[in-house]
């Protein structure tokens, strides 16, 4: 975490000094909204329902975990759904199906992950909108499409909105970047259809998820597994590594260092030369580490868990958005 991030969360008083430029974030943002309101800016409906999962606020709030229980909801509910995303990091000219042999530098981290293990189409490209056209060209089956981290795209006409909140730093100090952690103001939420909190109680909120840890699994096969009272190097760059450091130790691993790095940041081999074995990281950092993974390295495998009064909630919104959504396209 950055000293802009802790000030953030630990409401230091020299984040305030940055308030002329959240003002200018803000009137921005207020008029890039104020356009499509007015119907200066267009929104484009696709032929099938889309799902936005996204926050507020930057860095890391639980989005994958979430979309991947989605994915199995949505599943048990009788549809086939498809996944968008932007690609963070990635430089692309035309959406790109996301493949399982494809590496994270090409498509991203998190559409990897997403790819790997939801076992749903994923295309990725930052206009949401052809995104979403590539993906129904490609695979035409899809009958609902989740778009990963687009709450403000808002060029893409969407049906349902889910944002997720950190529920052990909740929203910060409140102010908008860069005084502040948030992309859009609290009162944002209350246009949204459902708001989760991840890992902590919040008020407010329509639901709670928490994180299992299903297991420790090496990034190279046949090997050995792994102890639980080994000490192990932590290794992370996700947007809120503490709380990958509170799983770890919530499920009992010995923890003998930290090696944090920036959300996204793209790893080498380099970057483990003076790290002891095993090492334990994120599964959205193994997929970036696989091709040069040595033995002694691990990824804990994480679960999300939504509470029952949520999941029924949702479940009614999607049994009412298949009778109710027509199927023409267009623009708004």
């Amino acid at each position: 975490m950055t000293a802009l991030e802790r000030g953030w969360y630990q409401g230091r008083w020299w984040c305030y000094l940055l308030a002329p430029f959240s003002l200018l974030f803000w009137l921005l943002s207020t008029m890039r909204r104020a356009l499509f309101r007015l119907g200066i800016k267009r929104h484009y409906r696709l032929t099938v329902p889309v799902i936005v999962v996204g926050n507020i606020t930057v860095g890391g709030t639980g989005k994958t975990p979430f979309t991947l229980w989605l994915c199995q909801l949505l599943r048990e509910q009788g549809f086939t759904p498809g996944i968008i995303s932007r690609g963070y990091g990635v430089k692309l000219t035309a959406p790109r199906l996301v493949t399982a042999n494809c590496m994270a530098n090409q498509v991203g981290d998190e559409p990897l992950l997403l790819a790997q293990r939801s076992g749903c189409p994923v295309v990725v490209f930052p206009d949401r909108v052809s995104a979403g056209q590539h993906l129904l060209s490609r695979c035409p089956d899809v009958d609902i499409i989740i778009s990963d981290d687009g709450l403000q795209h808002y060029r893409l006409a969407r049906d349902l909105e889910i944002v997720l909140i950190d529920g052990q730093r909740g929203l910060g100090n409140g102010w908008l970047l860069p005084a502040g952690p948030l992309r859009e103001l609290p009162s944002r939420l209350a246009s949204v259809d459902f708001t989760v909190a991840n890992s902590g109680p919040l008020d407010g909120v329509d639901g709670h998820m928490t994180l299992a840890v299903v297991a420790a699994r090496p990034l190279l096969a046949e090997q050995p597994a792994l102890a639980v009272s080994t000490p192990v190097q932590l290794v992370a760059a996700i947007g809120n590594p503490a709380r990958f450091a509170r799983s770890a130790q919530e499920a009992g691993f010995n923890i003998a260092g930290q090696h944090f790095f920036a959300d996204h940041h793209p790893f080498s081999p380099d970057d483990f030369t003076d790290l002891t074995p095993p090492l334990l990281m994120t599964e959205k950092d193994a997929v970036k580490c696989r091709s040069f993974a040595k033995s002694g390295w691990y990824y804990l495998a994480v679960q999300a868990r939504l509470d029952p009064q949520f999941t029924e909630q949702l479940s009614k919104k999607l049994n009412l958005l298949r009778s109710q959504y027509g199927h023409e396209s267009g623009i708004d």
